[in-house]
């Protein structure tokens, strides 16, 4: 156990240009460094002001504005992370305002390779480490979480690039009863090397919320913990080291009423000062000797961090200051807070615990000796079961016991455990039976109970369906009574109908009424010539279904463009090219699974291996091992071996996944024009057929209005009289009804109308309505055409 304050450092930011630098002084001294800042008084006329000019704070070592990043990790760094690689926690986190360089310390830089920071060199000192030292097996994980507003989220989840902030699962933290914390939806990655740890931690800096304020222009918006998690074993000891390193960027702490932000920007703000007044509460408590209570639950951020907070770790804070005019105050408030952290101590504890599988073995042995001891004792081997004659032998103790009234008579069973529990077991069944019994005798009489009842139920029962199909017949009476009435209601009306239809007969026009008693076969009446008509309009409508799917025509119209459409080509490519690449990758993935099948076997035979040396170790622990096992040694070669096979094809999967990924959206792409293009071909088919409509009723309005014009004129002056005569002296003319032609009984015209041939198509005489019929054939021409039916 180590028991050591928090140390304490402090960094100064360099000053930008138009910044106007405070007055304040470094001592660097050998044991502890001291910065003074010194604030002069505002003389006022007409007043005193007594107000504290000179402030002075002490800490383990202060870095001037010109330190540079390999100086602040070597001295503050890397002390943590040799004691992580040697089983104790540590926590490394960083405070200060906003704009005061706390990212750049714990992150870095991206412009200069030379300005990495804390975290990057962390990692590459760890790894580094791990394989200098090949005397112990070391596993190594990542997590990095994000508290965004008072709320956790995993920044290493894959959809965090995909999905809305508030659509991915939120870490939520779980307790168990010894008070150890614990995070649910927070992934753990596992890095065998250092390249994969950076790439998670790249992952998880573009997914942080950044935003541009007054004082900062890529403020982080949010509380950052990156955590390293480390195990280390050593071949063939029992022991598991555990550790985990915290560090952490927190959010910086801003004055409103200084930096002017609002919306959006004040509420982050409020969340930010909020956590680290809860942070503050935390450090105040534990600074004071007596507190009984320290408020972790206020916060998140606390929670996560209580082991890093005067428990079982060893911290470290960085404070960041920015020294100009404008900051003083926020860097003396940031000192003062270094000052009560100094004040905290923790106690780091190495972490380790006895491996799982040894433990077993040693309590396997440790049963099989204890065995052997009882049976030297009492002269017999005993086994896990009684033998029949003990179970007889025991029934008849129990039986002889129960059947005593002496209240002082005893059960002597001897000191066997097998004994005692079979005699207990046989009494709790001896009472179960008992009231398993009783509860028989009260269900059958229960029972009886209820067949009465019963009886008298469906009596009841019977009583209620004789007087419910009574009341159904009388039903069914009244509703055919209804029916005949309704129907009585219903011809009367027929009959109104019929005679008013008669009537209004007689005054339609009297060249429609002589054409229908001529010729009803070829006739169309002016109703079914508007449906026509109408039918046509509705052309472009009738393509599509009801459930958005196209109509039989418009597939086959589809197919018909899509073969001399100039995309067809390119997408018939693309499907091949994609089916290349998908067999390839689906053998790739094959391969890869066959690799890793092997990588575990090996793993689990190197597994087996420590196994039988440590269960021989316990065993025989004179016998000396050999520090290096030949088979051993080939078996990890083997998994190097398959391990740069295994790299290799996942590489060459993953470029595939791109190329196949690519190849998906050119398609879509081109479905999509595809698609579009048709609609436009489709639709301006359709306002094509309209105009043509519109053309054909104009001339044939002028085309009737020229060769009938005494007609028209003539037809006005007729009178019901005249008409009825010239219908009954054409039909005695012409009885069979071949001629179809129309005499009108005029003074001043007589006009006389050819007969039409048999393959002409019959008109109204409305210019609409033939207007309508002409187009409606046109474009029924036009779409048989289409599909190649035009000359059948």
């Amino acid at each position: 156990m180590v028991k050591e304050t928090i140390r304490v450092y402090a960094r100064l930011k360099p000053l930008g240009r138009r910044q106007q630098a405070g007055i304040y002084s470094v001592d660097d001294e050998k044991s502890a460094s001291s910065l003074e800042i010194i604030v002069p008084r505002d003389l006022a006329d007409g007043f005193v002001n007594n107000k504290r000019e000179s402030y002075k704070f002490k800490f383990q070592k202060i870095f001037d504005q010109e330190a540079k990043q390999d100086v602040v990790f070597d001295s503050i760094a890397k002390p943590v992370a040799e004691c992580a690689l040697a089983g104790y926690n540590g926590t490394i986190f960083a405070y200060g305002q906003t704009g005061s360089g706390k990212t750049f310390t714990i992150t870095g830089g991206a412009e200069r390779y030379s300005d990495r920071g804390i975290i990057p060199r962390t990692l590459s000192y760890i790894f580094d480490q791990l394989q200098k030292d090949n005397s112990k097996v070391y596993t190594t994980h990542v997590s990095y979480l994000e508290i965004y507003n008072e709320c956790g989220y995993d920044l290493l989840d894959p959809r965090h690039e995909a999905s809305r902030l508030e659509d991915l699962p939120k870490v939520t933290i779980m307790e168990d009863p010894d008070q150890n914390i614990h995070l649910k939806n927070l992934s753990l990655q596992q890095a065998s090397n250092e390249e994969e740890a950076l790439n998670l931690l790249f992952l998880g800096d573009t997914n942080r919320m950044i935003a541009e304020t007054p004082m900062n222009q890529a403020s982080t918006r949010s509380h950052c913990i990156f955590t390293i998690h480390i195990s280390s074993k050593e071949p063939g000891s029992p022991t598991i080291r555990h550790s985990k390193l915290h560090l952490v960027d927190l959010a910086g702490s801003e004055r409103v009423a200084k930096t002017g932000v609002g919306g959006h920007l004040l509420t982050e703000a409020k969340y930010i000062n909020l956590s680290l007044h809860y942070l503050e509460q935390v450090i105040i408590a534990l600074a004071e000797k007596n507190r009984s209570h320290i408020p972790y639950r206020n916060s998140m951020m606390t929670s996560v961090l209580r082991d890093s907070l005067g428990g079982n770790c060893m911290t470290t804070m960085i404070a960041t200051l920015s020294l100009d005019k404008r900051n003083i105050e926020e860097s003396i408030s940031t000192c003062r807070f270094a000052q009560r952290v100094a004040l905290i101590k923790n106690e780091a504890v190495l972490n380790e615990e006895i491996d799982p599988k040894l433990m077993i073995i040693q309590l396997k042995s440790e049963i099989q000796e204890l065995k052997d001891e009882l049976a030297l004792v009492t002269g017999k081997q005993r086994t896990s079961q009684l033998s029949q004659e003990d179970l007889l032998q025991l029934d008849e103790l129990i039986e002889t016991f129960l059947e005593d009234s002496d209240p002082e008579s005893a059960l002597d069973v001897g000191a066997d455990m097998r004994k005692i529990k079979y005699c207990f077991t046989y009494l709790k069944l001896r009472q179960n039976h008992s009231k398993i019994s009783d509860e028989k005798l009260l269900s059958h009489h229960i029972s009886e109970e209820k067949e009465t009842s019963k009886e008298a139920e469906k009596e009841e029962l019977k009583k209620m369906k004789e007087l419910l199909q009574q009341r159904d017949n009388e039903i069914n009476i009244l509703v055919n009574m209804l029916k005949n009435e309704r129907k009585k209601a219903q011809d009367a009306l027929f009959q109104l109908n019929a005679a008013s239809a008669g009537s209004t007969s007689l005054k339609q026009s009297h060249c429609i009424n002589v054409e229908e008693s001529q010729n009803p076969s070829r006739f169309f009446s002016v109703k079914e010539a508007k449906d026509l008509s109408s039918s046509v309009h509705r052309l472009p409508f009738l393509s599509r279904m009801k459930e958005g799917k196209m109509s039989l025509g418009c597939q086959e119209a589809f197919e018909v463009f899509k073969q001399d459409h100039a995309d067809s080509i390119t997408i018939e490519d693309n499907k091949q090219l994609l089916k290349q690449r998908f067999a390839e990758a689906k053998c790739l993935g094959e391969k890869i699974n066959e690799v890793r099948n092997r990588i575990n076997h090996l793993k689990g035979e190197i597994t087996q291996r420590h196994i039988r040396r440590a269960a021989l170790a316990v065993s025989s622990p004179s016998e000396v091992l050999d520090a290096l096992d030949p088979v051993e040694a080939k078996l990890r070669t083997q998994i190097e071996e398959e391990k740069k096979s295994y790299k290799t094809m996942f590489n060459r999967l993953k470029g595939l996944k791109v190329e196949i990924e690519h190849l998906q959206l050119l398609m879509e792409k081109a479905k999509m024009k595809l698609q579009k293009d048709f609609e436009v071909w489709w639709t301006e088919g359709g306002t094509n057929l309209q105009t043509q409509q519109e053309k054909t009723v104009l001339v044939s309005s002028l085309n009737t209005t020229m060769v009938y014009p005494q007609f028209v004129k003539s037809s006005q002056d007729l009178s019901a009289n005249s008409f009825s005569e010239t219908a009954r002296a054409n039909s005695n003319e012409d009885p069979s009804g071949k001629n179809s032609s129309i005499v009108f009984n005029n003074p001043t015209t007589k006009i006389r109308t050819s007969p039409s041939s048999s393959t002409s198509i019959p008109l109204t005489g409305d210019s609409q309505t033939d207007a309508d019929i002409l187009a409606f054939i046109k474009a029924r021409q036009s779409i048989l055409q289409k599909k190649g039916l035009g000359n059948k």
